[in-house]
């Protein structure tokens, strides 16, 4: 449980005064921190406001029922009521968490939700705000599956101050969900030290022959081999700037450390018969991580916090691809269907169109090799130091990161294309490789045979052979082995004899 709060006071006082400027009653927006299960603290490093829903309209607002128990719009904030309460678009805050959350390295997660807003109305408000907050853990959970809380940071104007609770993410909202925490503002960022791990992967997923009960598509392939590989990675070793990291260790240099990972041998691997395999997906590729750990925080942590990104960053492009595929309508969706309802049948190529996107095509469907290369990840100069990433498909440019940095996380990107990393020269991609065409005529398998049997009969006949002349050497040694001991008893029987 999080007993206490710091904040990065640069940010926080540069969210404040931008609050004082604006105009508006009431803002919501992401907290953007971190969760220290071993020091039991919470770290804000920046406040992301909510950007307008794309009706244009500002994801939050007051609402003051009138005599006649009607709503109506916001008031503004110099005539404050004791009825008012607030009004968020929930969806829209937890779509915008979601976003960010794959704009996040490890170390950096989307903690909770800050409001502008007057005390009375937040008052009035605390079932609407933790309903908020149980959205945005959903949509941006965090690694550890233990943390069922949030932060809820509240920045009055009438009177101006600034208070943090946590909120317990439950399906059973009541008002204990809420319980306040000490909060004040310090030096958070430049107390963080960088870690960065290069790991090369290789995922081989069998395809089986279809039925109607393991019709798969290539997202759910994916999906289900990434999570089966996240229980295979958190077992690894971890080595930092070339020494075996102990669990307890802190790290006391400064700079960018090097992490390598020791993955053990594989022990649990789903093994099938090539009568039931028709193919297979190869995932592989290389995955480039970063992670920011607290000084008083062990260095197993940040080793935690880097498998963690590895796994989400391979999910995240998944998200990507498959968030593409549910744009496309029409033909797409009706050829998935139509592919999934003739499941027993042989011609299934024949249904799907070439229209489908490549992440939704039924496996079992295929009859040639299907390549997909997945979004490339880079990294973008966010404070102090620090970096945020985002992913270009093959056919974006750099041009395309300013639009989405400015609108999820208020900042814009370097004109210097020079200060975005691109560690991953290439993406990684997923490759099915079908049977269809190296099916063994059934004369081979008769040749096979007649081959395996003379073999045997060969091996039959040498082994008769071998046993033959070691009964002939044991007879022989046997023979040896009597005279030898008749021979003895002679010559002690003579020298008895000569000494009487």
């Amino acid at each position: 449980m999080v007993k206490a709060v710091v904040g990065e006071e640069t940010r926080l006082k540069l969210a404040e005064g931008r609050l004082e400027q604006s105009s508006a009653p009431a803002q919501v927006g992401l907290v953007i921190g971190k969760l220290s299960s071993t020091l039991d603290r919470g770290f804000v490093f920046d406040l992301l406001p909510t950007p307008p829903n794309d009706a244009g309209a500002p994801p939050c607002s007051l609402i003051e029922p009138t005599k006649d128990d009607k709503r109506k719009g916001p008031k503004p904030k110099s005539q404050p009521s004791d009825s008012q309460s607030l009004s968020i678009d929930k969806d829209w805050v937890a779509e915008h968490a979601r976003q960010v959350s794959r704009m996040l390295v490890g170390g950096m997660k989307v903690v909770g939700i800050y409001i502008w807003i007057s005390d009375r109305a937040f008052k009035n408000s605390n079932i609407v705000l933790c309903q908020t907050v149980t959205g945005v853990a959903k949509a941006a959970p965090l690694s550890e599956s233990g943390w069922d809380e949030r932060l809820l940071i509240h920045i009055c104007y009438s009177p101006r101050r600034w208070t943090c609770r946590n909120c317990m993410v439950t399906s059973n909202i009541t008002s204990s969900s809420l319980r306040p925490c000490d909060f004040k503002m310090g030096r958070v960022l430049t107390s963080l030290q960088g870690f960065r791990c290069m790991y090369n992967f290789d995922i081989r997923l069998p395809i089986s022959h279809q039925n109607s009960s393991n019709v798969q598509t290539m997202s759910e392939a994916l999906r289900h081999g990434i999570s089966n590989h996240a229980k295979y990675l958190k077992n690894a070793k971890a080595m930092l700037d070339g020494h075996l990291v102990v669990n307890n260790d802190l790290c006391t240099s400064d700079g960018l450390h090097e992490v390598e990972l020791l993955l053990p041998f594989l022990e649990d691997t789903e093994a099938c018969s090539q009568k039931d395999t028709v193919g297979v997906l190869a995932f592989s590729g290389s995955v480039c991580s970063f992670a920011y750990l607290n000084l008083r925080e062990p260095i197993s942590q940040a080793v935690t916090d880097i498998k963690g990104d590895i796994i989400t960053s391979l999910q995240s492009r998944l998200d990507i691809i498959c968030d593409e595929a549910d744009g496309e309508t029409g033909p797409t969706d009706t050829g998935i269907r139509e592919a999934r309802d003739d499941a027993g049948s042989q011609e299934i190529g024949d249904v799907i169109s070439s229209e489908i996107p490549v992440s939704q095509i039924v496996l079992q469907s295929l009859r040639k090799t299907c390549r997909l290369s997945l979004p490339r990840r880079v990294f973008i100069p966010w404070l102090s130091g620090t970096f945020v990433c985002d992913y270009l498909q093959p056919f974006e440019t750099f041009e395309v990161l300013n639009d989405r940095c400015v609108e999820l996380l208020s900042m814009e990107v370097p004109t210097d294309a020079s200060k975005i990393l691109e560690p991953e020269r290439e993406a990684p991609s997923v490759e099915t490789k079908s049977f269809w065409d190296v099916a063994a005529p059934p004369s081979s398998a008769s040749t096979f045979y007649l081959e395996k049997s003379g073999l045997d009969t060969s091996r039959r006949e040498s082994s008769r052979k071998s046993r033959d002349n070691s009964d002939v050497k044991i007879t022989s040694n046997f023979i040896a082995a009597v005279i030898f001991l008749f021979l003895a008893i002679i010559v002690g029987y003579i020298l008895v004899f000569l000494k009487s």
